[in-house]
């Protein structure tokens, strides 16, 4: 696994919040990110019971399933040995790629803290969009005045023990929920009206090559004629026998 970066400083964006953005550090290998909150911040079920906010301090972040339309992704004490929380979050596509992570919050009233929205690992496009229960996500879309994400089924809010596997109760059901958006109106919506998902993987198209053309060899017709050959190799024979003779003659 290799370490990305060994400190680097988190872009936390609320939406018109007023938090100060936390530090965080990435691994790459199920994207692994220490975060540092100065302020407490609400977050999702599922969540040990006492903890659906988080103090100012230090978490870690990871994805313990994912699959193509959905994730899950837990937050982890410091010291990694206990699990706060275990949301469910959906692929959400930003346009411009950060070297850093980035956190966004969605601004709550004076007095209550910031609700967490999305994580973006470093360096890439597709991040992750948390999604609350129902009751929870009509608050908030009426406290902020946007669509909020919802589980559209009935799942426990707190557990009494950390949820530490995929196949554990409250995983299944997560990954099995249907989800919607709702208005600050109360209108439920589709996904695809307030999130962006990743554009599509362009399958590259296997061309054809066209067989080379082969081209004929060009053969010169035969023109010329062999007899003006036969006539110099006569007269060549005629002068060889007259030398020879002549020769003769003179050693007699």
């Amino acid at each position: 696994m290799k370490l990305f970066k060994a400190v680097t400083t988190v872009c936390g964006i609320a939406l018109m919040g007023a938090m100060l953005p936390p530090s965080a550090q990435a691994d790459d290998w199920n994207k692994k990110t220490v975060v540092t909150f100065s302020a407490p911040v609400e977050i999702p079920a599922v969540h040990l019971r006492g903890w659906g906010v988080l103090p100012a301090g230090t978490y870690v972040f990871k994805i313990l399933d994912s699959q193509s339309d959905r994730h899950i992704v837990q937050i982890f004490s410091e010291d990694e040995r206990t699990v706060y929380a275990t949301i469910l979050a959906i692929p959400n596509y930003r346009l411009q790629a950060t070297d850093k992570t980035v956190i966004t919050f969605r601004e709550r009233p004076a007095g209550q803290p910031e609700a967490l929205r999305a994580w973006f690992y470093p360096g890439r496009n597709s991040g992750e969009e948390f999604v609350y229960p129902k009751a929870k996500a009509l608050e908030l879309a009426k406290e902020t005045n946007s669509p909020v994400l919802f589980v559209a089924t009935e799942i426990p809010l707190e557990v009494t023990e950390p949820v530490k596997s995929v196949e554990a109760p409250v995983v299944v059901q997560l990954k099995r929920a249907p989800i919607m958006a709702i208005t600050p109106a109360g209108e439920e919506v589709q996904l695809a009206q307030v999130v962006t998902p990743p554009p599509p993987v362009q399958t590259p198209v296997a061309v054809a090559a066209s067989p080379a053309s082969t081209i004929p060899e060009k053969t010169l017709p035969a023109t010329a004629s062999t007899l003006p050959l036969i006539g110099l190799l006569g007269l060549l024979a005629l002068g060889g026998a007259f030398a020879a003779r002549t020769v003769s003659r003179r050693l007699r």
